[in-house]
């Protein structure tokens, strides 16, 4: 199994902080999403992913986010097999001390 690209909490926080415009998918449930996104991420729970492929594109990359980061490195792994381009964020939510909004 090929590794899957890795980004942390805080190497997140200072692209956000640069203004990048990063493609930011959160696989949490919806009642962990209710605690508070990190602005401009998109909610697709994880066992949505499988029918929802039409809205990611193959030349861009994602960044997967859950609240510990296990989750989304499976998501990861499922969505580079398919040809997608994902980056996993270590350590999740559990590691974010930047904003958050309530969706």
């Amino acid at each position: 199994m090929e590794e899957i690209k890795e980004i942390t909490a805080e190497e997140l926080k200072q692209k956000l902080e640069r203004g990048e415009r990063l493609n930011l998918v959160d696989v949490r449930e919806d009642e962990e999403v209710a605690q508070g996104m990190i602005p401009g991420a998109k909610h697709i729970r994880m066992g949505d992913i499988p029918n929802r492929l039409d809205e990611f594109k193959k030349d861009e990359e994602y960044i997967f986010i859950c609240r510990s980061g296990a989750r989304s490195g499976n998501v990861c792994y499922y969505l580079q097999e398919l040809g997608y381009n994902v980056c996993n964020m270590t350590g999740g939510m559990l590691a974010w001390d930047g904003e958050i909004v309530q969706k």
